[in-house]
């Protein structure tokens, strides 16, 4: 059937988002410099004050804790956030609409001072401690400038989250299998999300927070381009750390020492941590070398940031007598036919690196995060971005039926890099379906709405975003997500020359990964 893309969706009024009549006693507060006495019925405040949240259809197994919030000196501002969703074979797309408060005070400067996170003195993490960095992030991305982030992320709270979080990280295998998902669990799939961090903050309680029966896949690309890209790459390793079996981040071509260099990261995390800034980054740098590569979800989905890889010729070389070593890897090249590779082939590459090698025999990694998809058959070398490999429908159909697979989610391209890839969709819908073939299907993904957040040219892509639901008992049957920017954003630094720098990650300039 048909794929049904919606344009705005106007809100519908619902009787969950009236206030209705407390039965609480009324209270009294007599007003200063006034003869008068204000009366109200006191009202909850809700655990997660975050003005990009909204109220979940299906809210998490357990609650935070209150936070004490200032009362606001104004009527509460009332927004309006949307997503829709839509099903890989529905006509009538539905629809999803809510209401969230936004306090006034969130934006003023004046407002008191956050609490700074501090480590749990148990060292374990729970649901609260993560909200609670959730709510901190957001914000002092609100109230602080970024050389005050770390007033809220003390450099040795940094240090904690990233030493587990990397020790986690650095045991997973490079594809690691996502297989205890039961009747009641649902995976949740997000693609790039580019340091925007209130659309992560929005997707977070729209899919509803991960949980025992809600799990997490995301593909990658955390930074760079996006002004809160630390927070946002700290906030998901939170996650993992308090559920590593139900969360699961995986790397994108992003998270490199060369991408981070060009694109905005490096400076970014430098302006907020100042002297501390170099320890900072290298930290970050070692926590993506341990990011797995890809993931099979239920024996039935493939992800990976960008796709495909090719298979790494194994041949006999001549040695002395006496020696065990006679084989090597030769990888494919121009002058021998690239053919695809296989799971057993993926393990074993070697993942940690600063920058996955275009040339050379561990070329898998550059694949996997690089690659792209054509309309025209075969499997070629990606010669626009001078990495990975460009392939077509033939391809896609071998590697599903090959591994018993129905569906491959990959990330990778956004609407500047889709602008310029004739035969495949825009990505104005935050997905496309690239190759239908007859035994499933290859979909690209995108979670970054109203991407780059930094746009040069006057008429913006004011594309949206999407995340996708995979639901059981076969959880190969995808349900899109959509939803929109977070309106208005907090005001943020560019930390690159978005005015210079190449639209997309095309004609890199190698020379420099090596030196880097």
């Amino acid at each position: 059937m048909p794929i049904i893309s919606l344009g705005p969706q106007s809100y519908h009024h619902h009787p969950q988002n009236e206030i209705k009549p407390s039965s609480t006693p009324l209270l009294s507060i007599d007003l200063p410099n006034s003869h008068h006495t204000l009366k109200f019925h006191p009202i909850p405040i809700t655990p997660f004050h975050d003005p990009t949240s909204i109220p979940n259809p299906n809210p998490p197994i357990s609650q935070s804790t209150p936070i004490r919030v200032p009362l606001p000196p104004k009527a509460p501002i009332f927004r309006v956030s949307k997503s829709t969703m839509i099903t890989d074979d529905s006509e009538s797309p539905t629809t999803s609409s809510t209401t969230t408060t936004e306090n006034s005070s969130s934006s003023n400067p004046s407002n008191p001072s956050m609490d700074p996170i501090s480590w749990p003195h148990n060292g374990e993490i729970t649901l609260d401690w993560v909200v609670n960095v959730m709510t901190v992030f957001d914000w002092a991305s609100r109230n602080l400038k970024p050389a005050e982030l770390p007033t809220v992320l003390p450099v040795s709270v940094f240090d904690s989250i990233v030493l587990i979080g990397s020790k986690i990280l650095h045991k997973e295998p490079n594809c690691v299998r996502v297989g205890d998902v039961g009747e009641d669990t649902r995976v949740v799939v997000v693609g790039d999300v580019h340091g925007q961090l209130h659309d992560v903050l929005f997707l977070l309680r729209d899919a509803g927070l991960p949980s025992e029966n809600r799990v997490f896949v995301f593909n990658g690309d955390y930074v760079d381009r996006g002004a809160w890209g630390l927070e946002t790459f700290v906030l998901l390793l939170c996650w993992k750390i308090f559920l590593p079996n139900r969360v699961y981040l995986l790397r994108g071509n992003h998270e490199s020492k060369y991408c981070t260099t060009v694109y905005g990261f490096e400076k970014e995390v430098m302006a907020k941590y100042g002297d501390q800034g170099k320890h900072v980054y290298r930290k970050c740098l070692g926590c993506f070398e341990g990011l797995p590569l890809a993931s099979v979800i239920a024996g039935r989905v493939y992800t990976a940031h960008g796709g495909l890889f090719r298979s790494v010729a194994v041949t006999p070389t001549k040695r002395p007598k006496g020696k065990k070593r006679n084989r090597k890897l030769s990888a494919s090249s121009e002058h021998n036919k690239l053919s695809l590779g296989s799971f057993e082939e993926l393990n074993k590459a070697r993942r940690s690196v600063l920058d996955p090698p275009w040339e050379g025999h561990n070329l898998i990694p550059g694949d996997v995060l690089w690659s792209d998809p054509s309309m025209r058959p075969g499997l070629s070398p990606n010669k626009e971005r001078g990495i990975g490999l460009i392939w077509g429908p033939d391809c896609t159909e071998n590697f599903l039926k090959e591994f018993q697979l129905k569906l491959i989610i990959r990330s990778h391209e956004g609407p500047d890099a889709r602008e310029k890839r004739p035969g495949l969709g825009g990505m104005s819908d935050g997905y496309t379906i690239d190759h239908v073939v007859e035994s499933g299907k290859l979909i690209t993904l995108f979670s970054a709405p109203d991407y780059p957040q930094f746009q040069a040219t006057e008429e913006r892509f004011n594309n949206k975003g999407a995340y996708i639901v995979l639901e059981p008992p076969n959880f190969d049957t995808p349900v899109f997500r959509v939803f929109e920017a977070v309106s208005p954003r907090p005001k943020g630094n560019p930390y690159y020359d978005y005015e210079d720098v190449i639209d997309s990650d095309e004609e890199l300039d190698l020379l420099s990964m090596v030196s880097s």
